[in-house]
């Protein structure tokens, strides 16, 4: 069977086109450019756009179809959101360490009218649509250590980050809403006080999660009553600059939180009783805090509380798929 189509994935000097090698009806091939991205930004006014907020807002709503919109390298200093019904999205950053989108806004910054914005209005890069991809991306918050202050923060829904870096400190990373999927594939958070924090159902796919240097919480989520799945770490790896014993694996926002870490190495920063209990002692019963096959100095269950779980095998191999925990949606990269 003749093949109807053969990509030839090569970049010609600065075009951003690929050329695309099909067959033609009488067999003999053809040459074509084929657009590899709908839009690109670059900060030197070389592109489509100079800003991502501008390019995010070329995009028509509500449409089905992906839209590609490459970044190329640079620091944009832009409070970014993704609009509700913007949905389909991907942005592809130049490169992960030089395209960096930021911005520097706090809890306790006041607003017009003089009150504080809050953590949800802190956010550097909310994302309210659905079906929106990153990757190759930094997202910071840059405001430093001046209590919450969120680099990025997700309500939409079928929400994909892949090799990108999350860079704060208290509340680094929200995924904030109940009814959202997201995962998060190869990629490196940091922070120091519950710096992934949310209600949503979120993967962390060997991700690298860096607690700086102070004590604190890696987690907090606010995993809702009828949730099955809160925030689920799989093959990660714990690290810090911060001093031994210095960091628990989580506390509860809410009553029915649910954090488990499967298969993660874990550095000696990792209290050896794991969970704190947030001062909420009725929270013990209403929690669920699990682990399965940690290793590394933190990853000793033997103290951990009583109220935490150690999951079986038959957990990890029928509850913990990447299927159970997203139902009918599968994460493409």
């Amino acid at each position: 069977m003749i093949a109807k189509f053969l990509m030839v994935s090569v970049f010609l000097t600065n075009s951003f086109f690929v050329e695309a090698a099909s067959y033609s009806r009488k067999g003999k091939i053809q040459i074509e450019k084929v657009k590899a991205y709908d839009i690109i930004v670059a900060a030197d006014g070389t592109a489509d756009y100079k800003t991502v907020q501008e390019a995010l807002n070329s995009v028509a709503p509500l449409k089905t179809k992906e839209t590609k919109i490459l970044i190329k390298n640079g620091v944009y200093k832009e409070k970014l959101e993704v609009i509700r019904d913007k949905n389909n999205i991907t942005l592809i950053g130049e490169s992960k360490e030089n395209v960096i989108l930021t911005y520097d806004d706090y809890a306790s910054k006041k607003n017009a009218s003089g009150e504080g914005i809050g953590t949800s209005g802190s956010a550097s890069f909310i994302v309210t649509a659905d079906n929106f991809k990153a990757q190759n991306i930094t997202f910071e918050n840059s405001s430093g250590p001046v209590g919450q202050a969120v680099a990025v923060r997700v309500d939409g829904d079928k929400i994909i980050f892949d090799n990108c870096k999350f860079l704060g400190f208290q509340d680094t990373l929200y995924p904030r809403s109940a009814t959202s999927r997201q995962y998060y594939k190869n990629c490196y958070i940091e922070g120091t006080v519950d710096f992934i924090f949310g209600a949503s159902t979120a993967v962390f796919d060997q991700c690298e999660i860096f607690a700086k240097a102070r004590a604190g919480y890696l987690t907090a989520a606010s995993t809702l009553e009828n949730s099955c799945y809160g925030l689920v770490f799989l093959n990660c790896k714990l690290t810090t600059n911060s001093g031994n014993s210095s960091y628990y694996l989580g506390r509860p926002w809410r009553p029915y939180a649910k954090t488990v870490f499967i298969q993660c190495e874990m550095a000696a920063h990792i209290k050896s009783e794991g969970w704190h209990n947030w001062s909420k002692p009725e929270a013990e019963t209403t929690t669920f805090y699990g682990e399965y096959q940690s290793t590394g100095a933190g990853g000793n269950t033997a103290s951990r509380v009583s109220w935490s779980h150690l999951l079986t095998s038959e957990q990890f191999t029928k509850e913990y798929t990447l299927a159970a925990i997203f139902k009918d949606w599968v994460p493409v990269l």
